[in-house]
């Protein structure tokens, strides 16, 4: 049994670790006089800062008759330089990003629209949630809970109104997008609850700031914070090599820096070509695909001395398509020779996935009605790419693969987050997939389906759609 010990308090029996962000604060799950409680505790330089601002955030909450677990206890560890936050643990409730994954269409619809009325209620009372996330909320018995002191501060006095829309875009950013169709319908709950009138103008203004907004912090996430320590990732590195890895997954540097030993075993290989070699191995218990870059000869050394490697590129869209909600394996570790700061070899290494390609599965499987739903579900990953601005740049068969009927994207060394000349790419994208299929008319017929299925269709007769450019068009 772990304890949590208190200055002047029963102890907390923890039963779970919840979240770890390092040097900063962790929150478990447990039991405090007999009640099932979350406690936060606050550690490093600025704990008893965040300690204090957690707790005034949620009585600022509280005050305003704003639905938030109850706080239980404020003060100190015994024996160590750290603060404890003790909240209510509400029974059977579930965070609002894990509801949404599992409600139907029209009821996620009725979920924003509540979560969007429980900012405007915020806004309301002068408050802004400055670290807004789908996780700080949670729902029981319809009820919408706001999570997280700590970000709880007063809007401020001037350019409220330009405060509070940045604020309700930010939220609206941590949809799913294709959830953005909602978009103008959770602007009017919005206004509807806040007391302000809405306008077209204000409506189109707030979903161009929430594409900004989701590739913003895509962008932030997947170029930049997964290079360095963060919450997912740990980083290592030395003059001879810069090594980024999965926190949970533990690995010496020295294990990552002898990745050739699995890739000169030619009965694991998967791909042995002249830019890359892929072996599927174990590492750390874990079943894994590493994929090393190499280096043709001189010439092409230096080209890519001075760039980010493949694998670099490929760390990064996994991370940006994981926190896009885009099913991919899991990124494992990156890991780059280097002498200085010129890179050498790179190799990626990502989990193993036991799954068949989107060819394969089509061969094997029997069921028609199957063969629809999972063509319907490639077709709404392309969409749901195409909103993201993100083309993946080798669409071939092989880098789809189906895990329970749900399309699983591989082979990222290529793809591209893209603000301009998107559509061009785009159409490039569909042209390649649809070339899988030349001379199988059935299963050609099959996708133009279900990419018109997935794909809106235009009222206006000028707009030149991209499926019409791919030619698919029925």
């Amino acid at each position: 049994m772990i304890e949590l010990p208190l200055k002047n308090a029963p102890s907390v029996v923890v039963e779970a670790t919840v979240r770890t962000v390092p040097q900063q604060r962790i929150v478990v799950r447990g039991h405090w006089n007999g009640m099932p409680v979350y406690a936060k505790k606050f550690v490093g330089m600025r704990a008893k800062r965040h300690f204090e601002r957690d707790v005034a955030g949620v009585q600022k909450l509280i005050s305003a008759r704003i639905a938030t677990p109850r706080l239980l206890f404020q003060g100190e560890v015994q024996g160590e330089s750290a603060y404890v936050a003790i909240y209510e643990a509400i029974e059977q409730v579930v965070n609002a990003e894990e509801a949404l994954r599992q409600l139907n269409r029209i009821e996620r619809f009725s979920l924003l629209k509540k979560i969007v009325v429980a900012v405007a209620q915020q806004h309301q009372a002068g408050l802004v949630q400055t670290d807004l996330y789908l996780k700080n909320f949670v729902v029981k018995d319809d009820i919408v809970y706001s999570l997280d002191g700590d970000g709880i501060r007063n809007l401020p006095r001037f350019f409220q109104h330009k405060q509070r829309l940045n604020n309700l875009a930010t939220l609206l950013s941590k949809m799913d997008v294709l959830e953005d169709e909602h978009i103008p319908e959770l602007y009017d709950c919005y206004c509807q609850h806040s007391g302000i009138p809405a306008k077209f103008d204000e409506g189109v203004h707030v979903w161009e700031l929430v594409q900004n907004i989701r590739h913003r912090v895509a962008s932030g996430y997947a170029d930049k914070k997964v290079f360095r320590n963060c919450t997912d990732v740990k980083i290592a590195r030395a003059f001879g090599y810069f090594i980024a890895q999965a926190r949970q997954i533990a690995m010496e540097p020295q294990t990552l820096l002898s990745l050739d030993a699995h890739l000169d075993k030619p009965e694991r290989n998967i791909k042995n070509g002249r830019t890359c070699t892929v072996v599927r191995t174990e590492l750390a218990g874990q079943d894994v695909v590493i994929k090393r870059y190499n280096l043709k000869n001189f010439w092409h050394g230096l080209n890519r001395t001075f760039r980010p490697s493949r694998a670099a590129v490929s760390w990064a869209n996994a991370h940006r398509l994981l926190i896009s909600n885009i099913a991919t394996p899991a990124p494992i570790a990156l890991v780059e020779v280097r002498v200085g700061i010129l890179r050498r070899r790179a190799y990626y290494v990502s989990a193993y996935l036991e799954a068949p390609d989107i060819a394969q599965f089509l061969i094997q499987e029997q069921d028609a009605e199957v063969k629809k739903q999972v063509a319907y579900e490639v077709a709404l990953l392309f969409y749901r790419l195409s909103l993201l601005r993100i083309s993946h740049g080798d669409c071939k068969a092989s880098n789809i693969k189906i895990l329970d009927k749900k399309p699983v994207l591989l082979d990222l060394d290529s793809m591209r987050a893209l603000p301009w000349r998107f559509e061009y790419r785009h159409v490039k994208d569909l042209k390649r997939f649809m070339r899988n299929w030349i001379g199988d008319v059935e299963t050609t017929a099959l996708f133009k389906q279900a990419f018109l299925l997935a794909y809106p269709v235009y009222d206006d007769p000028w707009h030149d759609g991209v499926l019409a450019r791919a030619g698919i068009d029925g």
